[in-house]
């Protein structure tokens, strides 16, 4: 049976809503699960406590949340949005929207949770120090954000840009590719940071007047665990904005396409990686504040060489985009 282009791109959206949606709903449950989770735990240790630690458990819980809203948002573009000029290549850039995004909310989503689980627990062994467990919560959830946001970013890009002026193959395997890249680079780097987050709302309730220094061991952490997806990023504006030339060979394509899956699963390893890295520097910062630079250096020499093997997966991906 055969499709005009029109239907095509239709098939293309539907399916892409399903995937970003389907693969969003992931992370954030998880998340939100984890957080009610321990604020159970937490309440049945300070049951008089039980309003701040449902307070708290909400708000975390909506942050969680945000990263499987922002899938909601792509997949009701795809499923209603009325695309201006139909094309093959209009198809590939809306599935590669909806895998984007799908995969982009999945470690957002969990990360995000893992503060808001951690700030309850917390709130039940230090009542007085809520505000400070909240403010550290929400600056530590909403870094675990960015990935998702890059992630979304990508996808309105991949629905709104015009592809009509460039060659069938091999962009279509193009548009795919960066939505792969930053959807999959973004799970590890969403996760990585919620690791970081969590040990800093533990801490902070072990020991409060470290804040200072534990939020700020916190947050170098998170944004070095961050630099994956920014890798992912960088290797899907590459492949949305670079002229290929024609081609009838598959090869090209097969190229480009290997490109967004080199630096997409290259990308989650190192995020979580950096992520468990700077969980055991900012949990320890608390218990020995007077090592505080220490543990940061030796943080970020750690991450550094956890950060190499990205740096491997995107060198390969630049390879194949501009060499092969």
């Amino acid at each position: 049976m055969l499709y005009d282009v029109g239907m095509v791109v239709k098939l293309a959206s539907f399916t892409g809503a399903g995937m970003c949606i389907g693969l969003g709903a992931i992370g954030a449950a998880l998340g939100e699960g984890y957080t009610a989770g321990l604020a159970n735990e937490a309440l049945s240790n300070k049951p008089e406590k039980a309003g701040d630690i449902m307070k708290n458990m909400l708000v975390g819980q909506a942050i969680a949340e945000s990263a499987a809203i922002f899938a909601l948002v792509i997949a009701i573009l795809l499923l209603f949005l009325e695309i201006p000029s139909v094309s093959y290549l209009k198809a590939s850039a809306l599935i590669g929207a909806g895998i984007c995004m799908g995969l982009g909310a999945i470690g957002s989503g969990i990360g995000s949770g893992l503060p808001g689980g951690e700030a309850c627990l917390g709130l039940a062994r230090q009542p007085a120090v809520s505000n400070k467990l909240m403010t550290n919560m929400l600056i530590g959830s909403a870094v675990c954000q960015t990935p998702a946001i890059f992630s979304m970013v990508v996808s309105l890009m991949l629905v709104f840009m015009d592809f009509s002026n460039q060659p069938l193959t091999p962009t279509w395997a193009a548009l795919i590719g960066a939505g792969i890249s930053t959807g999959f680079a973004a799970i590890g780097s969403g996760y990585g940071g919620g690791l970081a987050a969590g040990a800093s709302c533990e801490s902070i309730a072990r020991n409060p007047e470290t804040f200072g220094a534990v939020t700020t061991t916190m947050l170098v952490g998170q944004a070095v665990s961050q630099t994956p997806s920014i890798f992912g990023l960088l290797v899907s504006f590459i492949l949305m904005f670079k002229a290929f030339p024609e081609s009838a060979s598959l090869g090209p394509a097969m190229a480009l396409m290997g490109a967004g899956i080199s630096m997409g699963f290259g990308g989650i390893g190192p995020g979580i990686g950096n992520g468990l890295t700077a969980q055991g520097a900012v949990k320890w910062v608390a218990r020995n504040v007077e090592a505080s630079g220490e543990l940061m250096r030796t943080m970020l020499v750690g991450q550094a060489v956890s950060q190499s093997t990205a740096i491997y997966a995107m060198v390969v991906s630049l390879v194949l985009v501009f060499v092969i």
